[in-house]
């Protein structure tokens, strides 16, 4: 009993807080241990999410929002999907939070306190877009393992803090750097200390681009706790597993990172297609990188009932490192197509607005279609792409239904 170590009077108050009243016997909790009372608390307002939003896992949490809700330029917190790996930590200490950047192709490993890193380095903000790669899992078939996404699970944020590479620069990197991987705070679901939850990470030519940022700040505050709260590594156009939440390390690798879901199925699709369902060996399996060329119509939602022959429809647009160059719609299941007009992104690796004036021939049902069309002049399919083991990847046609009459 000695040798127990029990929760801390700052996290033990916190705790009490959230519940609205004393916790008796509280100084006798293991540490770690959260008290059931908070751990069947609503999700949704635990995390000030949209009671509209749907809850996919509670261990760990993943929710996603509904195509609709995405309609902002800048999505709002209560609307971001949530993905999480592990535990979220139960206690982050601010004032004493670091990050450490070492490796084997670190020449200078130096640590960073959270205030030397907003003083010492110019900040940065940019518009950038996060999705899970497994958006839209639950429309192959056969069903892949892992959380049955929709198509929500996609979002656009400001982000603000320093350039990863102005760091690097600090450190210095070996010319044999090839890899950099993160490290964090957040638990394994297990609870063994031994093991990261995730420990993903991005080739050294990502990690030094102009928009790959270490950030303290989401949407012009501090990131919420449920996204990464104090410190993430954001990595905008690739999957959001890239970009690391709770970060404490980084360690610039001289091979491919080799941490946690960095092998086998995990983030990773077949070098070649595959028939549904079949086994593929591990070194045939390659891990994403750029996500795909998408769309999302976010007006109006899927079921629409109009009196009108015509209908203003709206939405979002990406593609990984690529810019999108053209948006169409269809009405009569993808025969004929028509342009929309196509905002340019406010910057890289953000996504993009499109609009059109849609008009119909008839009374009847109708299902809108939305095809985007990047700048390497590749085009989302209108069918669910080529079956992978984990059902990554979905870029198929998003599409809703309007009934006219």
């Amino acid at each position: 009993m000695n040798r127990r170590k029990f929760i801390s009077k700052t996290v033990l108050a916190s705790m009490a807080s959230a519940l609205g009243m004393d916790i008796v016997f509280g100084s006798r909790l293991p540490k770690g241990l959260l008290p059931l009372g908070l751990s069947k608390q609503d999700p949704f307002e635990l995390f000030s999410k949209d009671k509209d939003m749907i809850l996919l896992n509670d261990r760990p949490y993943n929710m996603e929002a509904r195509p609709h809700q995405l309609d902002d330029d800048i999505t709002p917190n209560e609307y971001i999907f949530v993905r999480n790996n592990g535990l979220i930590p139960n206690e982050v200490d601010v004032e004493n939070w670091t990050l450490s950047i070492d490796g084997e192709s670190v020449i200078s490993p130096k640590t960073y306190t959270l205030s030397e890193l907003k003083t010492r380095f110019t900040s940065h903000s940019y518009q950038l877009t996060l999705e899970c790669g497994g958006n839209g899992r639950s429309e192959f078939d056969p069903p892949p393992k892992g959380n049955q996404w929709s198509l929500g699970a996609v979002y656009c944020a400001k982000w603000t803090g320093v350039r990863l590479k102005d760091i690097l620069e600090d450190v210095g990197i070996k010319s044999d750097a090839v890899y950099i991987g993160y490290h964090a705070a957040d638990s394994h679901l297990s609870g063994d200390p031994t093991k990261e939850a995730i420990s993903r990470g991005v080739p050294i030519s990502k990690a030094m681009m102009e928009e790959t940022l270490i950030a303290y700040q989401m949407n012009d505050q501090d990131i919420p706790l449920v996204h990464g709260y104090p410190l993430r590594l954001v990595a905008g156009g690739w999957p959001a597993s890239a970009s690391g939440k709770w970060l404490e390390r980084i360690s610039v690798r001289n091979i491919v990172h080799d941490g946690e879901k960095m092998g086998g199925t995990s983030y990773r699709v077949p070098c070649s297609p595959v028939a549904p369902g079949e086994s593929v060996a591990d070194e045939n399996m390659c891990i994403i990188e750029s996500m795909p060329v998408k769309s999302l119509i976010t007006y109006p939602k899927t079921g629409a009932m109009i009196s009108d022959k015509k209908l203003s429809i709206r939405g979002h647009t990406w593609a990984g490192e690529n810019s999108v160059i053209k948006m169409e719609y269809s009405i009569d299941f993808g025969s004929t197509w028509k342009e929309c007009d196509l905002k340019k992104a406010p910057n890289r690796l953000a996504w993009q607005r499109f609009s059109a004036e849609v008009e119909f021939p008839q009374e009847g049902y109708y299902e809108v279609w939305a095809k985007a069309t990047d700048s390497d002049g590749v085009s989302q399919p209108m069918l669910v792409p080529g079956w992978n083991p984990k059902g990554y990847l979905n870029n198929a046609c998003h599409r809703i239904a309007v009934k006219v009459s």
